[in-house]
């Protein structure tokens, strides 16, 4: 093994402690620790990037391993090479003086090699009475020997990260189709939903696909594509799930005369909207003597929102009844929202919806042009309605909009909704007319 001791740098060059360092810790190499010269090359290029030396350096290094003798590189022999300027240049592929000087200062600097020089400067060795190297002065490869498993440890990371990369690539380019054709196909569909919105937002975050692309400039562009993709592929499942409501009156009539084929003992009391159904949702016959006529009950209903049910006039001027524990078991989270933690008339229903329209981030204006549209009771039964989806919808400001754009245009019924909402959760126990 060779001598450890400090060498101070030949003619004008100065010494530096950091240069002392360095010659530490290239001279720490652990006992039988061996290299192939040419795979720890092989792995010096790999981390060229984390070990901060450039292609033309790489080239001068390569031309010095050229000289040591032996493929293996180990502790226990010198690792002394001390090739001639003209020598060097050559193996270096014909690179001129100046150059090579400035590429071994550089890998110098890297603490891949280290000089060793001579009293005069000059590269040369001087062998023993038994023939070996005695002494030896030029470059030392010690410190490439000294940080193997540094290096190699790099050119993995690297090469791991490259291949991630990659894979992240071929994703965000697989994300970008998906999106670009999945929009073109609700559009063409006439699917409802706001693509506009999302095709303005997809077209902001690929602007932001920086042209060199890392993995950690990548990461959330990539994240924000996957949230629209799935967010995309939700509102077209739920499409195919749950048919939209027509918008010709002739479409409504059928759908109410069909659902007064079902049994009526399967609903609750005042769902019905059919021939003997009074406004309020109650039948002819559940009508006792001496009550106040319905148009009195449903007043009284509206205005105070006390009782078990609330009246909403449709686009088509029928009168649809919902009661208040049907929406309850359909949106079972916004009675967490309710004062004292429960909801028991529908007072308490609306206090807890604008606790919940603040808590998701919808802005007042978004949820006032929604009652004003559908309705304050609607409105309300909406936005519970968007809490039990809050993990699939990605904006709901912008979904309570798009609803209320649709019902301003007769697009939209409540009844649906809430229907899909009791299948997911598995409490389908009534039937919604609507």
């Amino acid at each position: 093994m060779e001598s450890e001791y400090v060498t101070t740098p030949f003619g004008r060059r100065p010494m530096t402690l950091a240069l002392l360092l360095k010659q530490r810790r290239g001279e720490a190499i652990a006992a039988g620790t061996t290299r192939n010269k040419w795979k720890l090359f092989r792995s010096v290029c790999e981390a060229r990037a984390g070990l901060g030396v450039t292609d033309r350096a790489l080239t001068v290094l390569d031309a010095l391993l050229t000289f040591y003798p032996e493929d293996e590189l180990s502790g226990e022999k010198p690792l002394v090479v001390f090739p001639s300027n003209a020598q060097l240049s050559l193996r270096a592929r014909g690179m001129a003086p100046a150059t090579l000087r400035r590429h071994l200062a550089v890998l110098v600097e890297a603490g891949l090699i280290s000089r060793k020089d001579s009293p005069n400067g000059k590269r040369y060795m001087r062998r023993g009475r038994d023939g070996g190297i005695d002494e030896a002065y030029g470059f030392s490869l010690t410190p490439l020997l000294a940080r193997a498993g540094e290096i190699e440890a790099i050119a993995a990371r690297i090469a791991a990260d490259r291949q991630m990369l990659r894979g992240m690539k071929e994703w965000l380019t697989i994300c970008r189709r998906d999106i670009a054709k999945l929009l073109a196909a609700a559009v063409e569909e006439a699917v409802p939903g706001d693509w506009e919105c999302m095709s303005s937002m997809f077209q902001t975050i690929l602007q932001r696909i920086p042209r060199a692309a890392t993995i950690e400039n990548l990461t959330p562009i990539l994240e924000e594509l996957e949230t629209i993709r799935e967010e995309i592929v939700k509102l077209l499942e739920l499409h195919e799930k749950i048919p939209i409501a027509s918008t010709s009156e002739s479409q409504i009539e059928r759908h109410i005369q069909n659902s007064h084929t079902e049994s009526i003992s399967e609903s609750e009391p005042g769902l019905g909207t059919g021939p003997g159904t009074t406004a309020a949702g109650q039948t002819e016959r559940d009508q006792q003597p001496g009550t106040k006529p319905h148009d009195d009950s449903l007043k009284a209903q509206t205005n105070g929102r006390e009782g078990s049910r609330f009246a909403v006039r449709s686009r088509a001027g029928e009168l649809d009844s919902f009661p208040l524990a049907t929406v309850l078991q359909a949106c079972p989270d916004i009675v967490d929202y309710g004062p004292g933690g429960g909801i028991a008339s529908w007072r308490d229903f609306m206090a807890a919806a604008i606790v919940v329209r603040t808590m998701l981030g919808v802005s007042p204006s978004a949820y006032e042009a929604a009652a004003a549209v559908m309705g304050p009771e609607t409105a309300a039964i909406v936005m519970a309605c968007i809490l039990e989806r809050a993990r699939e919808i990605n904006s709901p400001g912008g979904y309570l909009r798009d609803l209320t754009r649709r019902a301003q245009r007769g697009g939209f019924a409540l009844g649906p909704m809430l229907k899909a909402l009791l299948r997911v959760n598995g409490r389908l126990r009534c039937r919604i007319d609507g």
